[in-house]
Parts: structure tokens; sequence; C-alpha cells
């Protein structure tokens, strides 16, 4: 079975970023207790799927918000 970098990508970037985003959050709410592992290990195995849906749901619309705030910053569309 071959897959496409276009379906292992965003979910890569959903992991690399459910993992510092879980584990800042843990460590902001509740410091590096003795359980931190196991709060951060919780909260990120819910926030992955989600991060990874985001990804997916974000990847065609992202690129649209891009040239626009550059549009808007540079006053004319920008090379792709």
């Amino acid at each position: 079975m071959k897959v496409s970098p276009k379906f292992v990508g965003p979910i890569v970037m959903a992991f690399i970023m459910a993992t510092i985003m879980t584990g800042f959050v843990t460590w902001m709410n509740l410091g590096f207790t003795d359980d931190f592992l196991v709060n951060w290990g919780r909260a990120f195995v819910f926030a992955w799927p989600v991060a990874s849906v985001a990804a997916f749901l974000a990847l065609p619309i992202a690129p649209k918000i891009t040239m626009w705030i550059v549009h808007q910053i540079n006053g004319y569309p920008s090379e792709k």
C-alpha cells in the first residue's frame, strides 16, 4: 500500500503541534507535578486526533488566507 505525502504530512504536523501545545498547556495549568507525564499523555491522546482533523480541514484554506494577508500587507499579490 502506498501513501501520499499529502496524507502523511498533516498527520505528522498535527503530531508535532499537539505534542508541543499539550505539553506547554499542561505545564502552564498544572506545573511539573508528579503526574505531569500522565496528564500530558491524556491531553495528547485527545488532542492529536482533533489536531489531525483540523490540519486536514485547514489545508485547503490556509494558502488562501495567507495570500489574502500578504496582499493586505504588501498591497499586491505575491509570487507563489
